[in-house]
């Protein structure tokens, strides 16, 4: 038997039938090319990544998943922990939301995320996670084996990692002190920060500089639009703003930027924050950040004037749309999402799309 290839690890349980080739990104969707939809790029992390993602694919295949890694629970944690590598679950989860509604695409996205029920330790394991770290064992590259996934489910899009290792939020934390209110405590990891009964003041990233891959700078440069939000505030939108090399390729893009606000505030996280102090603690992390678009939904705005003051603080104009799905629970409705996010883009540089609900 010939030798494996250098990338591809033997093991005493898998056979490889020969040499995984590597996806070129040519024949990627989201990959940046000509025609008329807008190349976007969308960055965050968890549910609210799915929701933008779920809602832009109905617009564009010309788009671009950047997705936080510093997941430390569940699934993810186990394989980053036991593995090494980097947590799959947010990974996993952009993916799924970039499956189409054919038959092919409603499969695969149940199949990634199945998660196992057992008595051993697969219990609470995501398929999705698993074939990930698989293709990443068997590549050696986890932007190919993500690409490979994306092919596998018909992905309208291309969903790359925020950062070429496993990152750590660290938060300074009050309340945590009894009779000290404004004591700060130091919380690290994603769940902790997440869960933590405190009022988050400030996070940052261990380490502090990660690498990113070429794939995602490349991707801003050649972007029409960038999408930051919806999603957890301090732990899945801001991190993509603490990373230097991420952040200079969001304030040098050519692009344009929209910012969705989120449905509801966070226990913990943002707990007491109006739509307008979103914005604030976005721009005192991200100086140099121009913003051209707000998306917010009327009922999750308590001040319009102090909201469109801030946005136009930052250069930005505020689409007020209803884009949530309408039951009382803050969740975004795909289609509604994707109608204000086609007003946004087809408004002339400069030009607001209005600030009616609807």
């Amino acid at each position: 038997m010939s030798p494996l290839p250098e990338h591809v690890h033997p093991s005493s349980t898998s056979f490889p039938t020969g040499l995984i080739p590597t996806v070129g990104a040519a024949g990627l969707p989201g990959t940046p090319g000509s025609g008329a939809a807008p190349a976007v790029v969308a960055l965050g992390g968890g549910h609210g990544l799915s929701a933008s993602l779920s809602a832009l694919r109905h617009l564009t295949d010309r788009l671009t998943a950047v997705v936080t890694v510093a997941d430390d629970g569940g699934s993810s944690g186990r394989l980053r922990r036991e593995l090494g590598g980097l947590p799959p679950g947010d990974l996993r989860m952009a993916l799924s939301a970039l499956c189409d509604d054919s038959e092919w695409g409603r499969t695969w996205r149940d199949v990634l995320q199945h998660r196992f029920t057992s008595e051993g330790s697969l219990h609470q394991h995501a398929t999705g996670n698993l074939l990930i770290a698989t293709l990443w064992e068997l590549l050696g590259d986890e932007v190919a084996g993500l690409d490979w996934v994306g092919r596998l489910l018909g992905a309208r899009g291309r969903v790359l990692p925020m950062a070429a290792v496993p990152l750590d939020i660290e938060a300074d934390v009050l309340g945590l002190v009894p009779g000290d209110p404004g004591a700060t405590t130091s919380v690290r990891g994603q769940v902790a920060v997440a869960s933590t009964p405190g009022q988050v003041a400030a996070v940052r990233l261990v380490p502090e500089d990660p690498p990113v891959r070429p794939e995602v700078v490349t991707a801003i440069a050649e972007a029409d639009w960038v999408v930051l939000g919806p999603g957890s505030w301090f732990t899945s939108v801001l991190p993509h703003l603490m990373v230097p090399g991420l952040l200079r390729a969001l304030t040098s893009t050519r692009a344009r930027t929209c910012v969705t606000l989120n449905l509801a505030v966070q226990p913990g996280e943002t707990d007491g924050f109006s739509a307008e102090a979103h914005l604030e603690v976005l721009a005192a992390h991200a100086p140099g950040l121009v913003v051209d678009a707000v998306v917010a939904d009327p009922v999750a705005v308590g001040d319009v004037d102090a909201l469109v003051r801030v946005a136009e603080s930052l250069g930005a104009q505020v689409l007020l749309r209803t884009v949530s799905v309408g039951d009382g629970t803050p969740r975004h409705d795909a289609l509604r999402l994707a109608a204000a996010y086609r007003d946004v883009f087809s408004a002339p540089a400069g030009h607001g799309a209005g600030r009616g609900g609807g």
